[in-house]
């Protein structure tokens, strides 16, 4: 039986969220933009997806665009703070060197056409400078762009701090929160940022359907135009079932959040474990993570190899962020937290869901240090 713990790749589909598309597969096929019927049942059942989407994350549901995902999203939310902050002559953006590929590759696409990116380090627990934040941060700055959970350590960033001092001096916020929504409460509506991005596939809902928060008056340019879909704010016929099921996803999550009092037991049982187990082994971030979230450092070997043993176990990990998994370079996000390169590729990033269980954590456990045994002892350090 295959034990998944690579839930901050992906998630998999809700039960409830299946059968919600399932059904709307087949009775709701029509266009939520015709004014028939069958137009106007589509419609609805978007608008209730909507409404389940924004109870979750503590916003109005007018402020809530259906995308493709978070690429998307945080694409589309960079051009709205950008476009318009650059009219105005603000030209810096600060951001982390921790942040997901999905936001720092756009940047450094508008880096080379003249845009001022400054990227805020971090410690070696994966804490953000605050002192080079704070020193960097002035009227120059269009935007903060920072992530709220990282995805490789889990580390949480004090986001709304960071919000409220970039908004005293008049800078746009971005927080990418995909790995945070489903996983911690959120009550968004009441922070002082402007967009917020997110993707149904991270909390047990679809690949293909995300969302962006717009806060109400914020800037707004859309990224494709062609059609009035989503208020005029997203050209483009609606994935309707796609859209079913992250807003029924989104609605199991908040009752369990709801529910849940300590979700952190089951991740904290297994580094205990697994440090008490394995000699040389290092938890890379700091105690301020998000609940489902450990990577592990295991030294004198490589995280690759582990991965793979414990595949054919029936375990799947990963080295880092799947989008980057075909990439042979270290992650940038242990770098920059101090690790070396070799440091680095020894790392193994184990992620949880709420549907873990304890019997899963256990044999988890011992598959882990029967790998890192078999493989030390193939090939011992130097």
């Amino acid at each position: 039986m295959t034990m998944y713990l690579d839930n901050n790749a992906t998630t998999p589909l809700a039960p409830e969220a299946l059968s919600a598309m399932q059904a709307a597969l087949s009775e709701l096929y029509g266009n939520p933009s015709s004014l028939h019927q069958v137009g106007e049942q589509a419609a609805d059942a978007l608008g209730e997806a909507r409404r389940s989407v924004a109870a979750l994350l503590g916003v109005s549901a007018r402020e809530l665009v259906f995308t493709s995902g978070a690429t998307e999203s945080i694409a589309t939310a960079l051009q709205c703070a950008l476009s318009d902050q650059t009219r105005r002559g603000r030209t810096r953006v600060l951001t982390t060197a921790v942040e997901h590929a999905a936001a720092m590759d756009p940047l450094s696409r508008r880096r080379a056409r003249g845009l001022e990116i400054v990227e805020i380090g971090v410690d070696g627990r994966g804490a953000l400078d605050g002192q080079r934040l704070e020193a960097e941060l002035d009227e120059r700055c269009a935007l903060v762009n920072v992530m709220l959970v990282n995805n490789e350590t889990g580390v949480i960033h004090d986001v709304r701090a960071i919000a409220a001092r970039a908004q005293a001096v008049g800078a746009r916020v971005h927080v990418d929160a995909v790995q945070a929504a489903g996983k911690m409460s959120l009550d968004l509506g009441q922070w002082p940022i402007d967009y917020a991005s997110f993707s149904a596939h991270k909390l047990h809902g679809p690949k293909g359907v995300g969302a962006l928060y717009v806060k109400h008056k914020a800037p707004f340019e859309a990224l494709f135009t062609g059609g009035g879909q989503e208020g005029e704010r997203r050209a483009g016929t609606q994935n309707v079932v796609g859209a079913i099921g992250f807003g029924r996803a989104a609605h199991s999550a908040r009752a369990w959040l709801a529910s849940e009092p300590a979700p952190e037991r089951l991740r904290d049982l297994f580094e205990q474990a697994i440090l008490a187990d394995i000699p040389g082994t290092f938890v890379q971030g700091g105690t301020r993570r998000i609940w489902n979230t450990s990577n592990l450092r295991f030294e004198g070997l490589s995280g690759e190899a582990l991965v793979i043993w414990l595949s054919a176990q029936g375990l799947c990990a990963s080295t880092g962020a799947a989008c980057s998994s075909g990439k042979q370079a270290p992650s940038h996000v242990l770098l920059a937290m101090g690790l070396t390169p070799r440091q680095a590729s020894a790392c193994v990033r184990f992620s949880l869901s709420r549907f873990t269980t304890p019997a899963e954590i256990e044999r988890a456990r011992a598959l882990v240090a029967e790998g890192v045994r078999t493989l030390r002892a193939l090939a011992p350090a130097p």
